[in-house]
């Protein structure tokens, strides 16, 4: 069976209680090392996963029990991170964005295609039976040509409940930055990659209230976009409208919609793994559910990096740094031409990833 895949995590926030939800049973990995600005909060973790060490970010990198670096920091240190992670030898998969700047992200690319490393990125929530459904009934021809798509997300922010919001409002963050990789990475498994975009942002507010923990009624500064607009046009001719946003209450639209010639998609939230698609067929009269037909059943933050352990070199990993180098320029692009006002072509492209068949939760989750 080999011996599992030992993984080092730098930044161990909010998020990292979701990964090792995943990664901390998992019999193909094994967390060796933990490491985080707070030793405190690291000591707790490591004492927490049988045979791993709470140790500093300079060991872990450069430690010999580290076979691939799982950087969840926040935004402006993704490339930092993975940079120092590839000179070392180590692979590294990150939460997302990949990089703060697509110059950043490029770099993070190229040096580990030198070094001979991979770099697998977030979000993986498109590998669960959610967006994984929806795309197989497109590519089964349930709604025949795919013609066009909208992706709306609008919240107000995330300071309420987060309680150090602040890198939500600096370089790197924005409601684009921050939630476009789940849109964006859906729309290209729905829809395949983006050849240029147009956009319009905007910062409505200078200033935001924290909502919880210690610093509860602590004003920080927005720095970026707060309500980002963008039209994609895809290279198979298909046009997707995303609309990001820190500044609204709520909305009653539906997350992801992929219209057809024959018919139109109401695909789930990608920011989670599962979820209802449902089908409008041309000439019905309801929408119709679809059964779950496609995607890792019941999967977890990390199941990315699973999927990149387990492709064995077989297969490109679903969740990896072509696709989210794509997603980068996309994001970056569309902030750029909202700001020169004009229509913007990309430089990258990348193939849809491989779909992921229907694969129950004790299949993966045994998966070596």
């Amino acid at each position: 069976m080999g011996d599992p895949h030992r993984v080092g995590i730098v930044g161990l926030g909010v998020i990292s209680r979701a990964y090792l939800d995943t990664l901390g049973v998992h019999p193909a990995v094994r967390v060796t090392a933990v490491a985080d600005l707070d030793s405190a909060r690291a000591a707790e973790v490591a004492a927490r996963l049988p045979g791993a060490a709470a140790v500093s970010v300079d060991d872990l990198i450069g430690g010999s029990d580290v076979d691939t670096v799982l950087n969840l920091t926040t935004p402006a240190a993704h490339a930092g991170i993975a940079l120092r992670a590839i000179d070392a030898g180590k692979n590294v998969f990150g939460e997302k964005p990949l990089a703060v700047t697509f110059a950043e992200g490029r770099t993070v690319i190229d040096r580990a295609a030198a070094a001979g490393v991979q770099v697998g990125c977030a979000p993986d929530t498109v590998l669960g039976t959610g967006t994984q459904t929806a795309r197989a009934a497109i590519d089964s021809g349930l709604i025949g040509r795919p013609l066009s798509a909208s992706a709306v997300m609008v919240t107000p922010g995330h300071e309420r409940w987060h309680p150090n919001p602040d890198f939500y409002y600096t370089a790197g963050g924005g409601p684009l930055l921050d939630m476009g990789p789940y849109y964006i990475s859906a729309l290209i498994h729905l829809l395949g990659p983006v050849r240029a975009v147009i956009g319009a942002a905007g910062r409505l507010r200078e200033e935001r209230v924290i909502g919880s923990g210690p610093r509860t009624g602590q004003r920080i500064p927005v720095e970026v976009a707060s309500h980002v607009s963008g039209v994609l046009e895809h290279t198979s001719g298909a046009l997707s409208t995303i609309t990001t946003s820190f500044d609204g209450v709520t909305t009653t639209a539906v997350p992801i919609e992929v219209h057809g010639e024959t018919g139109t998609l109401a695909v789930p939230d990608p920011n989670h793994f599962d979820g209802e698609t449902r089908l409008f067929p041309l000439g019905g009269t309801e929408w119709q559910a679809l059964p779950a037909s496609a995607g890792y059943a019941g999967a977890g933050r990390g199941i990315g990096l699973l999927d990149l352990v387990t492709a064995g070199g077989q297969r490109l990993p679903r969740a990896g740094g072509d696709l989210a180098l794509h997603v980068l320029e996309t994001m970056t692009a569309v902030l750029r031409a909202a700001e020169e006002g004009r229509r913007i072509d990309l430089t990258t492209t990348v193939e849809r990833p491989a779909a992921v068949p229907l694969t129950p939760a004790e299949e993966w989750s045994l998966s070596r």
